[in-house]
């Protein structure tokens, strides 16, 4: 019988072309500048192509497919990074998030220790969908961990998600076993994921991690309806409104019992 940690590994390699894996290119989607919502501080947001997850709520699904994208060399962006330097101050720096990073985190923890090596922050901002020796050395290189939590009932989460959560708790685990600082994500979305008692469960197992700064409750949007609309595929929350005032609060107060810091995006 496989194990946990081989069930997980089982479908989570990315269909990169060979020519392509284990040299200095990253496939990316996009790059912010300026971002104030991924990470401390001001920073350079790096958006990778490729995510096996399937949220229903995802509001950029063209992120999704493992081919498209752009690949662009890790010492451009370092380049880039250092041109924006000025503008990070103190706290910020340089965000991969994505799709999911954890897909190319070879390259990634080779674009971390060039950022290092320039004085750079590092964030990742990660579904959580494997955890293997090249993903713990990636979180090695990873000043700050934006783990996202879909769900904390594992059924709930494939329903969102198409996937388990099993590799995502993992991932947190870990990241509290080296002490390196974390934030929770968690999307607030009606009907799906604000029943209180699992806002309660997943207070209940992370109560205790010392590692775990904030989470941010990011509540339920609809922007990306019309990116779903017009890469003709359907879009699996219709009818589905944005949490109300009531419903955020009443999360804030949940969580409010466990955590040390709660942000609303």
């Amino acid at each position: 019988m496989k194990t946990q940690e081989e069930l997980i590994q089982l479908d989570v390699i990315p269909q990169f072309t060979e020519e392509v894996v284990g040299t200095d290119l990253l496939n990316i989607h996009s790059i912010e500048t300026f971002g104030t919502h991924d990470g401390p501080g001001i920073r350079m947001v790096v958006f990778v192509q490729g995510c096996q997850f399937k949220c229903l709520y995802c509001a950029n699904p063209d992120t999704i497919a493992l081919k498209g994208g752009s690949w662009l060399d890790i010492e451009e962006l370092v380049k880039r990074a250092i041109n924006q330097k000025p503008y990070f101050g103190k706290k910020g720096g340089v965000t991969v998030s994505g799709g999911e990073p954890l897909l190319q985190r070879k390259v990634i923890k080779k674009l971390f220790r060039r950022l290092h090596e320039e004085g750079i922050n590092t964030a990742l901002d990660s579904n959580g969908r494997l955890i293997d020796q090249h993903a713990k050395e990636l979180l090695e290189e990873t000043d700050v961990l934006l783990l996202d939590v879909k769900h904390i009932n594992n059924e709930w989460h494939k329903k969102l998600t198409g996937k388990s959560n099993l590799s995502v708790l993992k991932v947190a685990d870990y990241r509290e076993s080296t002490g390196k600082p974390m934030w929770l994500r968690y999307v607030l979305v009606p009907g799906w994921s604000d029943q209180a008692e699992y806002l309660h469960e997943l207070g209940q197992r992370f109560k205790d991690f010392t590692t775990i700064q904030k989470i941010e409750i990011q509540p339920y949007h609809m922007l990306g309806v019309h990116k779903w609309e017009a890469l003709g595929m359907e879009y699996g929350l219709k009818g589905v409104e944005p949490p109300s005032k009531e419903i955020i609060e009443r999360t804030v107060s949940i969580f409010s019992q466990y955590f040390k810091e709660i942000k609303v995006n």
